[in-house]
C-alpha cells in the first residue's frame, strides 16, 4: 500500500518503486538463504521484512556483508545494533518497562510469566523479571512452550498458573499459541476480569486469532492501536480498508513497515541515491508525522523515537487506549534505565481507571 502511494505520486528520483518478494515460509533458514540469492544474483540490497527474531538474525549476517540495509518493522527485545540495520518496532522502554509499571501498579505483584520457546521470549521476560523484582514482586512461575505445542501443553501450563495464586500472567506467547493459551485459561476457570493476562507482543490481528470473546480484557503495550486519534491514522485506515476491505484491521507492525517503507524512499529522495551507504546518511534524523502521531529515526542507533500507549482489549475486538506517552519516547535498546514512565500510571482523559469511558470526556 505504502509502494502504490509513493508510485501514485510519482515515485522517487523519477523511478518507480519495484517490490521483489519472496516467501522463506517461516524458516530462518531460507531467510538467510532467500536474501542472498536476492542480494546476488538480483543485486537488490535494500530489504523490508522478518518478524521473528530468529529470522532478523538470520538475515543480519548478509546484509552486513555485502554492505545492504535491511529495515525491520517489528517490536523486539533490544540489547542489538547493526549499522546495516534500522528498527522501526519498539524496544523494551517502549514497551515492556511501561506494561510492568502499569500492571505492577494497578494489578498485584505476583506475576506469572509464559512464552514461546525463542530468543524474543526468553529476553522479554529476563527484563520484566528484573522489573518485577525490583519492584518487591515476586513470579510464581516462568515457563515456555514450543511455538509447534499442542492444546495439552498449554491446559497444563493454565493449570499449573491457577494454581501458583498469581495476580496477573504476563505472555510472551506467539502466533496460534496465543489462542491455544487463552483458550486453556478459560478452560482452567481462570477470570481474565480479576487475573487479566498482559502481553507487549498482542495486536489486533492477534485478536482475530485467539477470538474477541477470549481476548477481551487483554491488556498490551503498543506504540500503535488502530483505535489511535490522530489525523494520519484516520486517512490510512480509510485507504487501508478501501484497498483489503471494510473488516480489514491495521496493527503495529503494518503500521511500521508502511512508515519505514515512506522513510526508506525519503531517505533516498533526500540523498539522490539508491546506494546503501548514502540511503544510511540520509535516515539519520528524518521524522514523520505516522498514523501514530510523531515520530523521529535516531542516527546513534538506527531504532526509532516512538509513542507508546497501554490498550485493553473491548468486545469489539480493537483496543481502549488507558494511559499514552505524552511526546514519542527515545529508543533506549539496551534498557539503561528500569524507572517505569510517570504516563503508564495516570489514566487516559478519555478513560477511567477502569478502562470505561470518563464521564464528560470528549
Amino acid at each position: 500500500m505504502a509502494i502504490e502511494e509513493i508510485n501514485d505520486a510519482g515515485g522517487v528520483l523519477g523511478r518507480e518503486i519495484v517490490p521483489v518478494c519472496v516467501d522463506p515460509a517461516s524458516d530462518p533458514r531460507l531467510y538467510g538463504q532467500l536474501s542472498e540469492q536476492l542480494i546476488i544474483e538480483s543485486g537488490i540490497r535494500l530489504f523490508l521484512g522478518c518478524y521473528m527474531s530468529s529470522s532478523r538474525k538470520a538475515v543480519i549476517p548478509l546484509v552486513e556483508r555485502h554492505d545492504a540495509l535491511l529495515f525491520y518493522g517489528t517490536a523486539y527485545e533490544g540489547f542489538e545494533f547493526s549499522r546495516n540495520v534500522f528498527y522501526g518496532g519498539a524496544v523494551p522502554n517502549q514497551n515492556i518497562l511501561p506494561l510492568a509499571g502499569y500492571m505492577l501498579e494497578r494489578h498485584g505483584s505476583r506475576v506469572a510469566l509464559i512464552g514461546s520457546d525463542y530468543v524474543c521470549p526468553h529476553e522479554a521476560n529476563r527484563v520484566m523479571s528484573e522489573l518485577i523484582h525490583e519492584r518487591g514482586g515476586s513470579k510464581t512461575l516462568e515457563t515456555y512452550l514450543p511455538l509447534d505445542a499442542g492444546a495439552l501443553d498449554y491446559e497444563a501450563a493454565a493449570q499449573a498458573i491457577r494454581r501458583s495464586g498469581v495476580d496477573f500472567i504476563y505472555s510472551t506467547v506467539v502466533g496460534e499459541g496465543m489462542a491455544r493459551l487463552h483458550r486453556a485459561l478459560e478452560r482452567a476457570g481462570i477470570d481474565r476480569q480479576r487475573v487479566p493476562v498482559a502481553s507487549h507482543m498482542s495486536c489486533e490481528a492477534d485478536v482475530q486469532t485467539i477470538g474477541t470473546e477470549l481476548a477481551e480484557g487483554l491488556i498490551t503495550c503498543s506504540t500503535y492501536f488502530e483505535s489511535v486519534d490522530t489525523e494520519a491514522n484516520g486517512k490510512v485506515i480509510q485507504r487501508y480498508r478501501q484497498r483489503f476491505g471494510a473488516d480489514a484491521r491495521t496493527n503495529a507492525s503494518w503500521e511500521a513497515a508502511y512508515v519505514q517503507t515512506h522513510l526508506l524512499v525519503r531517505a533516498i529522495g533526500v540523498s539522490g541515491s539508491t546506494e546503501p551507504v548514502h540511503i544510511s546518511r540520509a535516515m539519520a534524523g528524518l521524522e514523520m508525522d505516522a498514523p501514530q502521531g510523531r515520530i523521529c529515526v535516531d542516527g546513534s542507533n538506527h531504532h526509532t523515537h516512538l509513542n507508546p500507549r497501554i490498550g485493553r482489549c473491548n468486545a469489539n475486538g480493537s483496543f481502549d487506549i488507558l494511559a499514552e506517552a505524552p511526546e514519542p519516547v527515545i529508543a533506549d535498546p539496551y534498557v539503561m534505565s528500569h524507572v517505569p514512565p510517570a504516563w503508564a500510571g495516570r489514566p487516559h482523559p478519555r478513560f477511567s481507571g477502569t478502562g470505561k469511558v470518563a464521564v464528560g470526556a470528549a
